[in-house]
């Protein structure tokens, strides 16, 4: 269940300037805000967390600096929330004069279940180095130490590996100057009438605002990067929040603007250096693009962004034309990955036909608002695809879709084509419910991000009720675990889950689960 990285050497890409300089015009100004610890806390077995790993109080932040900590003492801080930003603490010596240096570890954690691993047991496929941790040596003190690197935390354990026998260290007065693009201070939150849906709410609106950062980041802690995936939920669940579209066009120039030469789009693009567009390519990501276009433009209509970028959704368009058969049926490329979830234990290839339908929807939308010529051309390309999908992929004794030489059933399938609106209103309704009785509870699924797919199907299928349900199964159990923000990947039938190997990787603020923001204000907002 593990996307495995491509490398693709010879790809070109353009770099168009123009279109850079119109992201950078929409680069944030980041909002920045010192806070200081709140307590100290000590591990705890709890079977109601994850990973049975809850915290006690054993302190609050001024004990810190009664402790004279030596060879292997250590301590963990509680910020008390889940902070995006730089660590700082004021460090001093007592006792004789140093006659050695002061070594100690830093170590960051989003969850407490983090503490329970050593990293130099990690031997996943996910570089090390993303590991939060630091070694410090001091060579003198007092000193105010700041590390340079951003971290994504809650709690900070400090180790100290060793002082000398004559003197003690003291540490005291941490803080973190966290950062955003936006502030939720004066936010206007929906009362939802049920004290659940308002914490998963509150969790989503957490999760967003620390991924908001220079762009829509993937995840705070790791990665660190603009997906375009990513960015299209991102993108809905802040215009029914922060509202902030600046940062939406911000992101839509940057993928824009570093196209390959054939016209694909990267999956993803690097933003911590002269930006960089990934060579990693995927069919749904990169169509992606005219759904975040087009949803955009539906939200707030701007001419200058739909002139510039619509030329480069219709490239999306034409390169995925040489996928799509003369009888409408969608057949990617091996190498070109349909992702639709981490998982490959089922068939993706209804999907993929499904989430070409959908895309194609939001283009002709855009083709009308710009008076494109092709408009009949792909009127007709669509009614093709939903011919071959109705023809060859619905089974009508089951009632259900069916993927691949197998013809398999499975989740995904009748979540897009639900979407997709390949079927009338009242099919739908059955699907889904069929889907419920049939399919449920979900497993093999690993990440919010196909969750969230199968619980909008769910409302779009007007069954209010069990998307409801399944929120707060799943959502609603990341929050019962103690989740200040909602997570990359999350089992709930295995909490403990990681793609990686190892939790201590995993990424517990992560774009593509902040969207019950989105699902609860279109949704459930009368």
């Amino acid at each position: 269940m593990v996307f495995k990285f491509q490398i693709n050497k010879d790809v070109e890409f353009n770099h168009d300037d123009d279109l850079l300089k119109k992201a950078d015009q929409y680069r944030p100004k980041l909002l920045t805000n010192k806070i200081s610890a709140k307590r100290l806390v000590e591990l705890t077995d709890d079977p109601s967390k994850l990973e049975n790993t809850g915290i006690k109080e054993v302190g609050d932040i001024e004990q810190l600096a009664q402790l004279k900590m030596t060879r292997n003492d250590h301590v963990i801080i509680d910020f008390g929330q889940h902070c995006v930003g730089k660590f700082a603490i004021h460090i001093e010596h007592v006792g004789s004069p140093m006659d050695a240096p002061v070594a100690f570890k830093v170590k960051f954690a989003e969850m407490p279940n983090e503490f329970r691993y050593n990293s130099q047991d990690y031997d996943g496929w996910l570089s090390k180095s993303w590991i939060q941790e630091e070694v410090i040596h001091l060579d003198r003190l007092p000193a105010e130490l700041e590390l340079p690197r951003r971290y994504s935390f809650r709690y900070v354990e400090l180790s100290v590996i060793d002082t000398s026998p004559k003197w003690f260290a003291v540490f005291s007065k941490p803080t973190a100057t966290i950062q955003s693009a936006v502030s939720s201070t004066n936010l206007r939150k929906p009362d939802f009438k049920d004290d659940k849906l308002n914490a998963i709410y509150q969790v989503g609106i957490n999760t967003l605002q620390d991924c908001m950062q220079d762009v829509f980041e993937d995840g705070p802690k790791r990665d660190r990067r603009l997906w375009l995936g990513d960015l299209r939920l991102q993108a809905l669940a802040n215009y029914a929040s922060f509202d902030n579209t600046a940062l939406v066009k911000r992101c839509l120039y940057l993928f824009g603007a570093m196209t390959a030469k054939d016209g694909r789009i990267s999956a993803n693009v690097f933003t911590n250096q002269p930006y960089v567009p990934d060579d990693t390519f995927m069919y749904d990501y990169s169509l992606f693009f005219i759904s975040t276009l087009a949803d955009l433009e539906k939200h707030e209509k701007d001419e200058e962004v739909l002139t510039d970028l619509y030329p480069i959704a219709k490239k999306q368009w034409e390169y995925t034309r040489r996928f799509i058969r003369d009888n409408g049926e969608v057949v990617p490329d091996q190498q070109y990955v349909t992702f639709v979830d981490w998982s490959n234990d089922f068939d993706k290839t209804t999907a993929g036909q499904a989430i070409t339908i959908y895309v194609l929807r939001q283009l002709i939308a855009l083709a009308k608002m710009i008076d494109d010529p092709e408009l009949a051309k792909y009127e007709q390309e669509l009614e093709n695809l939903k011919n071959f999908a109705t023809d060859n992929q619905f089974d009508p004794q089951t009632g259900l879709f069916v993927s691949g030489k197998k013809r398999e059933v499975n989740i995904a399938s009748q979540v897009w084509m639900v979407l997709a609106h390949v079927m009338d209103d009242e099919t739908n309704h059955q699907i889904m419910t069929k889907t419920v009785n049939k399919l449920f509870p979900v497993r093999g699924i690993a990440t919010p991000y196909m969750y969230h797919h199968i619980d909008q199907a769910l409302f779009e299928a007007g069954m209010k009720d069990e998307a409801i349900k399944l929120m707060k199964e799943y959502w609603g159990k990341m929050v019962d675990l103690g989740a200040d923000t909602f997570w990359e990947a999350f089992e709930p039938e295995n909490p403990a889950y990681s793609p990686y190997d190892s939790p201590i990787e995993n990424s517990f603020c992560h774009a593509w689960s902040c969207t019950p923001i989105w699902l609860l204000s279109k949704y459930m907002s009368d």
